[in-house]
Order: C-alpha cells, then structure tokens, then sequence
C-alpha cells in the first residue's frame, strides 16, 4: 500500500536538524545583469533553452512557418507588432550575414545589435538568407537567428522581430525592433506612443 505524503515526508526528514537562528542567512536572488553573456556551446544553450521552457521565463511569443517567423516580447501593444510587420518602421542599419558559418553569424548579429543598441537604432534588417545553398537547401541561420533572438542573451536587446516584406528582403531577412536605451530619449510612434 503506497504511503502518504505525510509519511513520506517524515521519512524523508528523519534525522535533519534545522540550523541555529545564528547560522541562519537569506540569499537574495541575483540581479540580471545588463551585460551580454558569453556565447554558450550549443549542448548548454540548448540545456538553457529547455530549462527557460520548463521554468516558464521564455519571455517571447514565436510563430515559426517555412516562409513567415514572428517573435514578440510578452505584453507588447498588439499595434507596435503590426506596424513591425507591415514594414512601417524604417530600418535604420542593416548586416547580411550571406556565406558565414554559425558561428560566425552569431558573433555578427551580437555585434551588430550591441553597436546598433549604442547607436541608438531602434530598427533594424538582419538578412540571414533563405539557405538556397546550405544543406538540403534549408534556412539554417533563419532557425538559428531566432534563437539567438528570443531566447539568448540577445533577447534582452530586443522587442520583437519579424519576417521582412518582400522589398526588404522578404523571407530572407527579419526586421528587428529592438528596446530603447535607457540613456536616450524615448522613441516616439505615431499619435503619441512612447517605446
């Protein structure tokens, strides 16, 4: 007969002596830090990725398809996202990162986004390619490019990203709005709203 929860409990806690109160100490959770951490191998990232999953504190909302990807920060105005989309926003840096490698692409973006950050951009295009010429011809820095977005480091730098319009690049690139710099004067959009 299986035991209780209590039972369970007790035997489990049989023989723990609880610490004298001068012993005793709060550890406070540390704060986030605004730095951008290293890159990690991509075993740990995916470790990261899947342990952010089950915790729950994956803080963006993607819609992947072959041809369309979207990824927005959790409790974005629906209409900052639309204006994304619709290609509104007039990009105001751009890098392609046609012929790199992974790795090398990733060491891009993180340059590109930290310098257009500094900057003061607010949009930006990424041209990853549709992957004609990688291996069985599929979009390979596309998935990593929305990875790397949404649930890295990089994530912290951004609001949403979005597949480009077709004049832009269309599936081949995502634009990339990316959070105002809390040093600089905020970004104003339209009839008065402030990102």
């Amino acid at each position: 007969e299986p035991e209780d929860d209590r039972a369970l409990l007790a035997r489990a806690m049989d023989g723990v002596v609880p610490l004298p109160p001068s012993r005793r100490q709060r550890v406070e959770r540390a704060a986030p830090s605004s730095e951008p951490r290293p890159p990690l191998g991509e075993d740990a990232e995916g470790l990261a990725v899947l342990a952010e999953l089950i915790a729950g504190d994956v803080p963006f909302d993607v819609t992947d398809t072959r041809e369309y990807v979207e990824g927005v920060v959790k409790g974005l105005d629906p209409r900052v996202v639309r204006q994304l989309r619709r290609g509104e926003y007039a990009w105001q840096a751009h890098v392609d990162l046609h012929g790199l490698t992974a790795a090398e692409a990733r060491a891009a973006v993180e340059r590109f986004l930290v310098e257009s950050l500094r900057a003061g951009h607010r949009c930006v295009l990424v041209v990853h390619g549709r992957g004609h010429n990688s291996k069985d011809r599929t979009p390979v820095l596309k998935e990593k490019l929305v990875s790397w977005l949404a649930r890295s480091a990089l994530s912290r730098m951004v609001l949403a990203f979005t597949t480009a319009r077709p004049h832009d690049g269309g599936a081949g690139a995502m634009y990339v709005l990316l959070r105002r710099d809390r040093r600089r004067r905020p970004f104003r959009v339209g009839a008065g709203t402030t990102m």
